[in-house]
């Protein structure tokens, strides 16, 4: 059958021209092809939403892992910025103090 041929004209086109037995053989044998296409689609579809679910876990984990390396990489920021303010709040404390007693 080809995609113009439905399966009911296959059935009448086989019972017009070779009776009762090919039409019933007609009509199993195409109720057993749009089954089978049908479950190899199903399953088609399931093994693609697996693989999909596979590659989400992947990606999320991959974003996950650079979210943490880029909250690292801002906490070491942060301090190496707190550590220059208190040099530079020392320094200009010693100048300060330096200054007053001179």
């Amino acid at each position: 059958m080809n995609d113009q041929t439905t399966l009911a004209d296959a059935v009448a086109r086989a019972f017009r021209d070779h009776g009762i037995t090919a039409a019933l053989t007609a009509l199993i044998g195409g109720t057993m092809a749009l089954i089978a296409a049908i479950t190899r689609k199903a399953f088609t579809n399931e093994a693609l939403l697996d693989r999909l679910d596979r590659e989400l876990i992947t990606e999320r984990d991959r974003a996950d892992k650079q979210r943490s390396e880029d909250r690292k990489a801002d906490s070491d920021r942060l301090d190496r910025i707190e550590t220059d303010i208190r040099s530079m709040r020392d320094m200009l404390f010693d100048a300060f103090q330096r200054g007053r007693s001179d």
